[in-house]
């Protein structure tokens, strides 16, 4: 593992475009729980009754109780860890410059990342579906359900609900980052939502070095994959970017 993560290295120092796609691997560190695979959100809730926008507008309270509730909780304790961390080290190196995430808990943004595109929106800001004023979610109270605004107006969680649409602006300039990129890095993702999961195909199509980090193999190990570190986000991150900034000191 030490002369891959010294491979991955290398490469990176000697690159000033790379970006990073990451999913839900890399915050369970944080203590968020993935929506997919074993021991996700979906095995207990089905997402069709309470994370699509017809539930929701439907019966927002429900969804809300059951749903929404219980993320804020989850994501009012959450904070960066080490692997969000390594990615802000390396934007202040200049090699990383986006984020795509599939993500919705903010901890990019919260490690100190500026440039995130967040494919699916963020649970860290609440939306009036009236007049659409915008809320920071840690500051809202819940005694009511659904919570409202000043206006009156149901306030809803700033993400993409299954039957929502991923906004296109996000969609094409991921595309353009990942055609333009000299090496992607792929944190915690296991690569089989689309259209996040093509990113990656993208840019080795362009020529860029494709380093993935995961705890076990993906769709992409085999065939897109250049360098496949195996091993938490946290610990292969921490010492990915400990190695870049020896190279570069």
């Amino acid at each position: 593992m030490e002369e891959l993560i010294r491979q991955a290295a290398g490469i990176l120092a000697a690159k000033r475009n790379v970006v990073a796609l990451t999913g839900a691997g890399i915050s369970v560190e944080s203590g968020i729980p993935p929506f997919r695979g074993k021991g996700g959100l979906w095995e207990k809730i089905d997402p069709m009754q309470y994370a699509h926008i017809d539930a929701f507008l439907k019966d927002p309270a429900e969804v809300w109780e059951v749903l929404i509730k219980s993320m804020k909780e989850v994501l009012d304790r959450a904070r960066p860890n080490a692997a969000h961390q390594a990615l802000y080290r390396l934007e202040r190196l200049g090699i990383l410059k986006t984020i795509i995430t599939q993500n919705v808990d903010g901890l990019h943004q919260a490690a100190g990342s500026t440039d995130v595109i967040e494919f699916h929106g963020s649970f860290a800001v609440q939306r009036c579906m009236d007049c659409q004023a915008s809320f920071d979610t840690g500051s809202l109270e819940l005694d009511s359900l659904p919570p409202l605004c000043r206006c009156g107006g149901v306030l809803r969680p700033d993400v993409v609900f299954f039957g929502e649409m991923i906004p296109p602006n996000h969609l094409k300039r991921s595309q353009l980052l990942s055609a333009a990129c000299e090496a992607m890095l792929v944190i915690g993702t296991s690569a089989t939502v689309e259209p996040a999961a093509y990113m990656p195909v993208i840019a080795k199509r362009s020529g860029a070095v494709i380093i993935e980090i995961n705890p076990e193999p993906t769709p992409l190990t085999g065939e897109i994959t250049d360098l496949a570190l195996m091993g938490k986000a946290g610990r292969v991150m921490s010492r990915l970017a400990e190695q870049v900034e020896k190279l570069m000191a």
